[in-house]
């Protein structure tokens, strides 16, 4: 399907829904369960959309979080996966800590997404180590 005014009500409709499903679905669940919401693998409906349009549409429709207040770079980077994934876009979701915090209380990590390289939804924030990136191709421990 071309890209146009449905296309775009029905991408927007599915990416709303998402946004209010997924902090119910991915609660209290492993890593390994979570990372099921970034797929490797998906068919394309929403091919023909642009991805400056997707990066867009899903800061806005995550800017204010009803849930997941203090995981908002994971649903926000989830779903800009999910949905470039779901536009033919091949996107890397990236991880990171902060060293200083692995003797904290509480650990301090960030996620975010790059197309070709580059920051597209979120980015690394300054101390951060990247340990991990989903991308279909392989994944990477240890390089930022």
């Amino acid at each position: 399907m071309a890209d146009g005014p449905l296309l775009r009500t029905l991408f927007r409709c599915h990416l709303w829904a998402s946004a209010r499903l997924m902090p119910v679905l991915i609660a209290n669940r492993d890593f390994e369960e979570v990372l099921k919401w970034a797929p490797l693998a998906s068919p394309t409906p929403y091919r023909g959309l642009p991805a400056v349009y997707i990066v867009a549409r899903v800061n806005r429709t995550v800017r204010h979080p009803w849930l997941m207040r203090d995981r908002r770079c994971l649903r926000e980077g989830l779903l800009g996966h999910r949905f470039l994934r779901f536009a033919g876009f091949d996107p890397e979701l990236r991880f990171g800590v902060d060293p200083k915090s692995l003797q904290a209380q509480h650990l301090s990590a960030h996620c975010w997404v790059c197309l070709d390289g580059k920051p597209v939804v979120s980015d690394s924030l300054p101390g951060m180590v990247e340990i991990y990136r989903h991308h279909a191709d392989a994944t990477e421990v240890g390089r930022a």
